[in-house]
C-alpha cells in the first residue's frame, strides 16, 4: 500500500484500448560473411569447438546408457542422463555473449549450457585467475587429478577440469564439481558463472529472479540468465517468478540509486516438447511462446523468438538484450527455438513425434551448418574440423577415463563414514554479516521510533506483586521479533525482508511495525501474492550470497509454496557438496479465528523435510533468541509464529526481556516449570494451556507437573526431556497441530523409543482434532484444551480422585476415531 502512489478514478475508469507492438520472430539476417566483419577466425573456430565438445560429450552419455560403452569403454551408468543433443548452438551462443560474472541457471536438461559457460568463462579468464579458482575448489582435489594427464597451457588444462568435474558429479563421484552430490541434473560450478540446474521443470523460473535481485539490491556486476525449457512455461515458479520480475516498483518506487528493472533474461530453450507432449499446437495455447511476454509488461518483456540453430543469431540476440538490462530496462523474454534430436532421455523412444520431423531437423544440424559455413568462408578446411573432432573424442576419453576409475575418482566411502551426508545437511555457520559494508539505511537506529517506543515497555510482564502489566505497557512477542530483525538490519547490508504488505502495513500482524522509517524500499518491500516466488527468489538471493526474510502470511499457505520449501530450501546445501549456504529465514504465521484454511499448524510438514531447521517460539524472551540464532545462521529455518500470542508479555524470564543481543541454540528445549509427578512437552502457543493445566493438577489434586517448552522441533535435543521422565515416569506432548501425523507423535515414538524404562505408562498425544479447524466460536472444541490435558492424564496415565472427564480419551473411542479417519 504505497503511500506515494495515487489511483486517479478518473484516469483509471476512462474509455480506452490497450495496444500491443511486434514482436520480433527470427529476425536475424546476417550472412556468415558479412560477420566475418564482427568476427576473428579464432572466434568462429572456437564456436564451432564448443559445440563440437557438447555433443561428444552428450553422445559419450547416450551410448553409455544405451549400449554401455563409448569408445571400447564399457560403463554403467543407472542414473539419470536428459540430453540435448542437436540444441548446442543454443548453448554456446548463449554463453559466447556472457561474462564470467554473469550467472546461468539450468533445468534437468543442461549438461550442454554448464560446459558451453564452462567453456565461454575459461576463454575469457587469465592463467592465474584459472589457476586459483581449480586451487580453491575442494584443496584442488579435481585440479590434482586431471594435471597428472595435462601438459598443454593453463587453459587446456581448465578444459580437463571443467569436463572432468562435470563428468565426475554426474557418475556420483567424490571428486565431481558438487562431490557426486548434486549429479545429473543439479551440477554446476559458480566460479565460472554456472549456478545450480534443477531437476524439477521450471524450478529456476524463481530462484534465478531471487539471484537477479541480489544483484540488484547489492549493486553487483552482471545479470542472470534462466535457461528453462518451453514446457515449463505452464508451471507456477515460472508464472510467479516472471510477476516478481516485473514488479513496477523496481520503476516506480525503489530509490534512484537502485530504480530500474532486474539483470535478468528469462531464455526459453524452446525445443517444442514436453517430454513427449508437443507444446505448439498441444500442451500451450500460445502459439510462440514469445507471445507472452505482450501480457506481462507494457514493454512485453522485450521479448523476441531467435533462431537457436545459428549461434551467431543467438550470440546477436544476447548483446543486444544485454544492452536493454544495461539501461535498466529488463528483464527480457527470449524464445530460443532449438530442437533435442535425442529423446527425454535415453530410454525414450520418441513414439510421439514421427521419424521424418527428427531427419527434417538433423539436416539443420547447427554443426554441420557452422562447419560448413566455415569452409565456404575460408575459415577452415575440411581436415581442420576432422582435427578437431578427433581431439574432442580424446577430451571426452580422457574425461570418461578418469571419471569412471574407482581409485582415481571414488565415490563417497559410506562404510567408513555413514553419517557424512547427514554431516553435510546443514552449514552451522555463524556470521554477523554476509558482506562486510554499512547497510543502507534511513536513520540511524537509536532514532526509530518504535525502537525509542520499546524502551519505555515492560520487558516481564508482571510487577513486583505478580500483577500482570496492561498491553499497552508490556514489551510483547511480537517486539521481541521486531528488535531482533531490526538489529540485524543494522548489521547485515546483504539483509532483505518481504512478502505479502510488509512495508508500509508494518506486515500483517504489525511485526514489521515501524521498519518502514528505517529501511529504503530495496531491502524492505511488498511482494506479489504469489508464495511460490516470495520462498524461491529468496532460495536464489541466499545462494547468490545474500541473507533474507522471506514472509509467509500463514502456515496454510505453505502449500503454494510447496516446491520451494520441500524440494528447493532444503536441499541446495547438501547437493552442492556444501559449497552453497542458505542463510533463509522463512516467517510463518499460525493463524486462528479464520476457519479451515487459514488456522492450521503445518509444523509436522516442515520438520518432516531433512535440510530445514524448523522453530516454534512461545515466550518474547525465546522468540527474541531464536530470531537472533536463526539470522546469525547460514542455514534454512522455517520460523512458526503463533498470531495467538503476538500480544504476549514474558512470563518466565523473570529478569525480563533483555535488551541487548543474545541467542538461543537452535534445538534446545526449556524447562518452564518444574515438577515431579507428570512432563507436559508442548510445542507453540499451547505452551500456555499446558500452564492452566499444570495449575489444575496442583490445585485441585497435588499433582506437580513439569512443563517443557519444546521451542524447536529440528534439531531437538532429547536429554531433558529423558532427564524429566526419570522424574516423572509420564509425558504428555501437546501442541495445536492435529494429531494424525503430527510432529507429536514423532515425539512421542522417539521418547518410547529412548526412554522405554523410565515410563510407567505410554506417552500421550494432545493435539488438535483431525477436522476441518471451525469458526473462532467452536474452536475451543478443536484446539487443545487444559482440561483435554488433564483428562488425558487421568484416563491413560495417572488417575485424579474425583476427576470427571469432560473429554473421552477411552480405548474404545480412540479407536472409533481412527476407524472413521477422525
Amino acid at each position: 500500500m504505497p503511500k506515494s502512489l495515487f489511483i486517479d478514478p478518473l484516469k483509471v475508469r476512462a474509455q480506452s484500448s490497450i495496444t500491443f507492438g511486434e514482436i520480433p520472430v527470427n529476425t536475424y539476417n546476417l550472412t556468415f560473411a558479412e560477420e566475418k566483419k564482427r568476427y576473428k577466425k579464432e572466434d568462429f573456430i572456437r564456436i564451432y569447438r564448443d559445440m563440437l565438445v557438447i555433443r561428444e560429450f552428450e553422445t559419450m552419455l547416450n551410448l553409455i546408457k544405451t549400449t554401455g560403452e563409448y569408445q571400447g569403454i564399457q560403463y554403467n551408468h543407472p542414473g539419470p542422463a536428459h540430453l540435448s543433443i542437436g540444441q548446442e548452438a543454443a548453448a554456446v551462443g548463449m554463453a559466447y555473449a556472457l561474462g564470467v560474472e554473469d550467472n546461468i541457471f539450468g533445468s534437468h536438461r543442461s549438461h550442454g549450457e554448464i560446459l558451453a559457460k564452462g567453456l565461454s568463462a575459461i576463454s575469457q579468464l587469465d592463467s592465474k585467475e584459472l589457476t586459483e579458482i581449480m586451487e580453491n575448489h575442494f584443496d584442488g582435489e579435481a585440479l590434482r587429478i586431471v594435471e597428472k594427464h595435462q601438459k598443454g597451457s593453463e587453459k587446456d588444462l581448465a578444459i580437463d577440469f571443467l569436463l572432468y568435474g562435470t563428468l565426475a558429479e554426474i557418475f556420483a563421484r567424490k571428486t565431481g564439481f558438487n562431490k557426486g552430490l548434486g549429479g545429473s541434473m543439479h551440477a554446476f560450478f559458480t566460479p565460472f558463472g554456472v549456478y545450480p540446474n534443477n531437476a524439477i521443470v521450471g524450478g529456476s523460473g524463481d530462484i534465478s529472479v531471487g539471484a537477479a535481485l541480489f544483484k540488484k539490491v547489492n549493486q553487483k556486476s552482471g545479470i542472470v540468465v534462466a535457461n528453462i525449457g518451453d514446457a515449463s512455461m505452464a508451471c507456477g515458479p515460472v508464472w510467479e517468478g516472471i510477476s516478481f520480475a516485473t514488479m513496477d516498483q523496481f520503476r516506480t518506487l525503489w530509490e534512484e540509486s537502485h530504480r530500474g528493472g532486474l539483470p535478468l533474461i528469462f531464455n526459453f530453450m524452446n525445443n517444442q516438447y514436453g517430454m513427449g507432449g508437443q507444446t505448439q499446437g498441444e500442451t500451450m495455447g500460445y502459439d510462440i511462446l514469445a507471445r507472452v511476454g505482450a501480457g506481462v509488461n507494457p514493454e512485453m518483456m522485450h521479448a523476441e523468438r531467435v533462431d537457436g540453430y545459428n549461434p551467431l543469431a543467438v550470440i546477436d540476440a544476447f548483446k543486444r538484450k544485454k544492452q536493454i538490462l544495461a539501461d535498466k530496462k529488463g528483464p527480457v523474454l527470449l524464445d530460443t527455438l532449438t530442437y533435442r534430436f535425442s529423446g527425454h532421455s535415453p530410454s525414450d523412444a520418441s513414439s510421439y513425434r514421427t521419424k521424418q520431423e527428427v531427419e527434417a531437423w538433423e539436416k539443420c544440424d547447427s554443426i554441420c551448418f557452422f562447419g560448413n559455413q566455415m569452409i565456404e568462408n575460408n575459415i577452415a578446411t575440411q581436415d581442420d574440423l576432422d582435427q578437431m573432432k578427433s581431439d574432442t573424442i580424446d577430451l571426452i576419453k580422457k574425461a570418461m577415463t578418469l571419471s569412471i576409475d574407482d581409485d582415481i575418482s571414488p565415490r563417497m566411502d559410506m562404510i567408513a563414514t555413514p553419517d557424512q551426508i547427514g554431516d553435510m545437511m546443514f552449514s552451522n555457520e555463524s556470521m554477523d554479516k554476509m558482506e562486510d559494508r554499512k547497510p543502507d539505511v534511513l536513520i540511524p537506529i537509536e532514532e526509530n521510533p518504535r525502537v525509542q517506543s520499546l524502551k519505555n515497555k515492560e520487558r516481564f510482564a508482571f510487577d513486583a506483586d505478580g500483577k500482570p502489566f496492561s498491553k499497552l505497557k508490556t514489551y510483547q512477542l511480537k517486539d521481541a521479533l521486531f528488535e531482533a530483525i531490526i538489529d540485524r538490519f543494522y548489521k547485515d547490508p546483504t539483509l532483505v525482508a518481504y512478502g505479502e504488505e510488509n512495508r508500509d502495513w508494518g506486515g500483517a500482524f504489525a511485526v514489521y511495525r515501524g521498519l518502514t522509517e528505517s529501511l529504503p524500499y530495496h531491502r524492505l518491500f511488498n511482494s506479489p501474492i504469489a508464495e511460490g516466488a516470495i520462498v524461491g527468489t529468496a532460495i536464489g538471493y541466499g545462494m547468490a550470497g545474500g541473507r533474507v526474510i522471506a514472509e509467509i502470511m500463514y502456515a496454510d499457505f505453505l502449500g503454494r509454496s510447496g516446491d520451494q520449501v520441500f524440494n528447493q530450501l532444503p536441499k541446495w546445501q547438501s547437493m552442492s557438496g556444501n559449497i552453497l549456504k542458505m542463510p533463509v529465514v522463512i516467517r510463518v504465521s499460525v493463524g486462528s479465528k479464520y476457519g479451515a484454511q487459514h488456522s492450521q499448524d503445518w509444523t509436522a510438514l516442515t520438520a518432516h523435510i531433512p535440510g530445514l531447521k524448523v522453530v516454534f517460539p512461545a515466550t518474547p524472551y525465546d522468540a527474541k533468541g531464536l530470531m537472533n540464532s536463526a539470522l546469525q545462521g547460514t542455514d534454512p529455518v522455517i520460523f512458526f509464529e503463533s498470531q495467538r500470542i503476538y500480544d504476549i508479555g514474558e512470563q518466565f524470564h523473570k529478569e525480563g526481556v533483555p535488551e541487548g543481543y543474545y541467542e538461543i541454540t537452535m534445538g534446545e528445549p526449556d524447562i518452564k516449570r518444574e515438577g515431579s509427578d507428570v512432563t507436559i512437552l508442548s510445542i507453540g502457543a499451547t505452551l500456555y494451556k499446558a500452564i492452566e493445566a499444570a495449575d489444575i493438577l496442583e490445585s485441585k489434586y497435588g499433582k506437580s507437573a513439569e512443563i517443557i517448552d519444546a521451542r524447536s522441533l529440528v534439531p531437538f535435543n532429547y536429554t531433558p526431556v529423558i532427564d524429566s521422565l526419570k522424574k516423572t515416569g509420564r509425558i504428555v506432548i501437546t501442541g495445536d497441530a492435529s494429531t494424525r501425523g503430527s510432529f507429536m507423535k514423532e515425539m512421542a515414538q522417539t521418547i518410547s523409543e529412548l526412554a522405554f524404562d523410565e515410563l510407567d505408562a505410554p506417552p500421550v498425544v494432545v493435539g488438535s482434532r483431525n477436522w476441518i479447524t471451525p469458526a473462532h466460536e467452536l474452536e475451543d472444541y478443536f484446539f487443545p484444551q487444559a482440561e483435554w490435558i488433564v483428562d488425558a492424564i487421568h484416563e491413560r496415565m495417572l488417575p485424579l480422585d474425583g476427576h470427571t472427564s469432560t473429554s473421552e480419551w477411552s480405548d474404545k473411542a480412540i479407536l472409533l476415531r481412527h476407524q472413521k479417519g477422525i
